[in-house]
């Protein structure tokens, strides 16, 4: 069974949410990369995003942006995230995920990718700019890797029931228009999207784009299947950077926020 729908089969025996985290590979150097992924786990994170590093990152905000920016200058490619994930899977059966830009599967190879994925122990790819009718047969015929999806707030009934049944793993609901970034509140119009998301698939529906503390983290996973945080996580990772305490820091912080997405009803 692959690691997400076990992970998320766990956590509803056990009464709980998924709390998702999103780090950019490679950021602040692809030797960290491994020991930060050991950190969240501890802190307990249930689902990991590795954000590919890409170079026009258009889907994400200026906290995103730099981590990528800074995952590229220390020479991050993507083979380099693939040993990345060899080596966070000598220590980790936590679910991974590959949140990705299509330019870069592309240019390696959909089929060649996939594969690599499925070789390494990766267990979803979000990728942010490939729409359900333009993905190959390729995407079908590596079923171990999940193929997740984003639905936005101005999405379509009629396209999210074609989102969904192109999707595996989990539908990504993104809470706000726009990109990525922490943000004082929470989006409005959340139990209503997700609801009418699940009036069409029966995979589990994570938020995410927005939140950034411990009680947004609960109110958004009390609606929802799962929580994601991102931005607010990466800027804790740009800010302590330089600390060899890093991983410690960024454990510390992390936990409160999975607390909060786990104590959610």
């Amino acid at each position: 069974m692959n690691r997400i729908d076990a992970c998320f089969q766990r956590l509803r025996r056990e009464g709980k949410k998924a709390f998702v985290a999103y780090i950019v590979a490679g950021d602040p150097h692809p030797d960290r990369t491994p020991e930060l992924a050991a950190a969240l786990e501890r802190a307990g994170v249930d689902i990991l995003e590795l954000g590919v590093p890409f170079s026009d990152p258009l889907a994400d905000g200026i906290v995103n942006q730099l981590g990528a920016q800074r995952a590229l200058d220390q020479g991050t490619t993507l083979e380099r995230v693939f040993q990345i994930v060899a080596e966070i899977r000598r220590h980790s059966q936590m679910p991974l995920i590959f949140y990705a830009y299509y330019n870069m599967i592309h240019h390696y190879g959909t089929d060649k990718f996939l594969r690599a994925c499925a070789t390494h122990g990766v267990d979803g790819v979000l990728p942010l700019d490939l729409p359900p009718e333009e993905a190959g047969k390729e995407w079908a015929a590596v079923p171990e890797v999940a193929r997740i999806s984003l639905v936005a707030p101005t999405t379509p009934e009629s396209r999210i029931a074609r989102i969904a049944a192109a999707s595996s793993g989990f539908i990504y609901y993104v809470s706000r228009e726009g990109v990525t970034g922490m943000q004082q509140g929470v989006a409005g119009g959340i139990p209503e999207r997700v609801a009418l998301i699940r009036r069409h698939t029966a995979i589990p529906v994570c938020v995410g784009f927005g939140v950034s503390n411990p009680d947004q983290a609960r109110q958004v996973a009390a609606c929802a299947d799962g929580v994601v945080v991102g931005s607010a996580i990466v800027d804790r990772i740009a800010a302590w950077a330089a600390d060899p305490a890093l991983p410690a820091r960024l454990q510390a912080f992390v936990t409160p926020l999975a607390a909060g997405a786990h104590a959610a009803p």
